[in-house]
C-alpha cells in the first residue's frame, strides 16, 4: 500500500471512530470492490456473496468502532480477513444444515448398516475437524488452513494479504499444521475415536 492509502485508510478509520457516519460510505467505496473480489471468488455464490458483503463491513465498522483495529493502515487486510472469516463462518453454517438434512433423510430412508456407521464416522470425524480449526488460537493458523486447503487460494494471494514472504508463508503453514493435528488428535483422542 502506498503512503497516500495508508494515509486514507487512517482517516477513515479515525472518521468512524469518531461517529461519522459518512465515512462509512466512504469506506465501502474504497474498498467495496476488493472484498466483493474475495467473496465472490470464494463462494462462488452471488447471492451468498451479496449477504457476505453486507455482514463484512456490518462487522469491519462495529470493529473499528470498538477500537479492534491497531493498525489503521492496514485497513484493507483487515476488510479481507473479516471477508475470508465470513465465507468460514458460511461454510460451517451450510455444512451444518447439510448435516441435519442428512439426518432427517437417514430416519425417512434407512440404508444399510455399513453405511449408517460409515455416515456417522464421517459426520463425527468433519465435526471434530471444524471444533480443532475452531478451537486453534491464531486467527493468522486458522485463515492460512482454511484458504490454502479449503478455499484453495493462491500461495501469492495468501502471501500479499498476510504480509508473507514465500518462505515464511511455508514456516507459518508447517507450524499450523502441526498446531492443528496435535489439537485434532487431542480432541479426537477425548472422542474416543483413537485408543
Amino acid at each position: 500500500m502506498n503512503k497516500e492509502n495508508a494515509n486514507d485508510a487512517e482517516n477513515i478509520v479515525a472518521r468512524i471512530m469518531n461517529g461519522d457516519i459518512s465515512a462509512e460510505s466512504d469506506l465501502v467505496s474504497a474498498y467495496g470492490r476488493a472484498v466483493s473480489f474475495i467473496l465472490r471468488k470464494e463462494t462462488r455464490d452471488e447471492d451468498a456473496a451479496d449477504d457476505l458483503y453486507q455482514e463484512t463491513f456490518r462487522i469491519g465498522i462495529e470493529k473499528i468502532r470498538k477500537g479492534d483495529l491497531r493498525e489503521p493502515r492496514k485497513l484493507g487486510s483487515f476488510l479481507s480477513s473479516i471477508a475470508r472469516f465470513a465465507v468460514i463462518d458460511y461454510y460451517r453454517a451450510e455444512a451444518r444444515n447439510e448435516s441435519r438434512y442428512e439426518k432427517t433423510e437417514e430416519n425417512s430412508f434407512p440404508a444399510a448398516p455399513e453405511s449408517q456407521l460409515r455416515s456417522l464416522l464421517r459426520n463425527e470425524q468433519a465435526e471434530l475437524v471444524r471444533q480443532a480449526i475452531d478451537e486453534m488460537k491464531s486467527d493468522r493458523d486458522r485463515q492460512i488452513l482454511f484458504r490454502f486447503y479449503i478455499a484453495e487460494d493462491e500461495k501469492d494471494d495468501i502471501c500479499a494479504d498476510l504480509d508473507l514472504s514465500s518462505l515464511h508463508f511455508n514456516r507459518v503453514l508447517h507450524r499450523a499444521k502441526q498446531r492443528y493435528k496435535e489439537l485434532y488428535l487431542k480432541m479426537a483422542s477425548r472422542a474416543g475415536e483413537i485408543g
